[in-house]
């Protein structure tokens, strides 16, 4: 009985010692310490960049923001022709275009601008190519639209974007590009230019409407050969930015200059002219020009539209 009660006094004690030493671990400044480093340290590799990820590079590829054209519900896929690669189908041409450049609006004003363009590729185009926001001023427009229809080889698509001038007085260019699926980009004739639009805003109650530009295009009637007499028509078309009348004449080489005329435009746009020079076998063949010119409310020549003549006597 008494070596019992001894066994139950020597493992109570034991119980007590291994108790306290428990207690005195947990309690250990130490310790604690370093859990506290190791929480730290877990919170830190949470909100640092990743190991080996790389500082993002914005591009002039445009954000994807919410379009405004939105492809059908059923979009087949891009038809490229056998044994061509994607870039070949990057190719297209300007057919016309609205809002002449330099067109004038007053702060805030909505208007739409509108680009025919061709594809020259071989490809068929689908709405899953893009138009996309290049350069310049958006124009309160989005900067990624889905191209509105299918368009084959040779086929001619409208390009109508809403677009807003801005508050502020000035000139404003917005330029535009073409998408790939594969997101390519590429623009319009020989260099794979933007397409754009260039407006100015102002709010004065009197814009300074003018002629922004005038282009000539030369005729030959007949086309070929040296009959009596050749035919040689140029004509020149005037864009305006917007309601204007004004005066003009045509002078040319052989000093058969023309009296002034007076015209007005209602609004902005283009409006041709033409005048006509009949040459017969009896002049001296080499260069001939004829020119345009403003000269009310301003005076101003636009250049000579230049012309060979290659029939008369030597």
């Amino acid at each position: 009985m008494f070596r019992y009660k001894k066994y139950i006094i020597l493992i109570t004690t034991l119980t007590l010692i291994l108790s306290a030493c428990g207690a005195q671990s947990t309690a250990d400044p130490s310790i604690a310490t370093a859990v506290a480093l190791t929480v730290a340290a877990q919170n830190v590799q949470e909100t640092a960049t990743p190991a080996g990820s790389a500082t993002p590079i914005f591009t002039q590829t445009p954000l994807q923001f919410s379009p405004t054209l939105t492809p059908p519900a059923s979009v087949a896929s891009p038809t490229l022709p056998g044994n061509t690669s994607p870039s070949a189908c990057a190719r297209a041409s300007l057919v016309s275009e609205t809002i002449p450049d330099g067109m004038i609006f007053t702060p805030g004003a909505q208007f739409t601008k509108t680009w025919e363009i061709r594809n020259t590729s071989n490809c068929t185009w689908d709405t899953s190519y893009k138009i996309v926001f290049w350069n310049g001023d958006a124009l309160g427009g989005a900067y990624v639209y889905n191209l509105p229809q299918i368009t084959p080889p040779q086929g001619v698509v409208p390009i109508s974007l809403v677009l807003t001038a801005p508050m502020t007085d000035g000139a404003y260019t917005s330029e535009w590009m073409l998408q790939t699926p594969t997101g390519e980009e590429f623009g319009v004739g020989q260099y794979s230019a933007a397409f754009y639009t260039n407006v100015v805003v102002s709010s004065s109650n009197k814009p300074g409407y003018t002629i922004t530009k005038v282009e000539y295009q030369i005729l030959r009637d007949p086309a070929t050969g040296c009959p009596a007499n050749v035919t040689y028509a140029v004509i020149a078309t005037v864009t305006t930015n917007g309601p204007l009348e004004f005066s003009y004449y045509w002078t040319q080489k052989d000093g058969n200059d023309s009296s002034p005329k007076t015209v007005e435009v209602a609004a902005a746009g283009t409006i041709s002219f033409k005048r006509e020079w009949k040459i017969g076998l009896a002049n001296t063949p080499g260069d001939k020009w004829i020119e345009f010119n403003v000269s009310d409310p301003f005076q101003q020549s636009y250049g000579r539209a230049v012309f060979t003549s290659t029939c008369g006597q030597q």
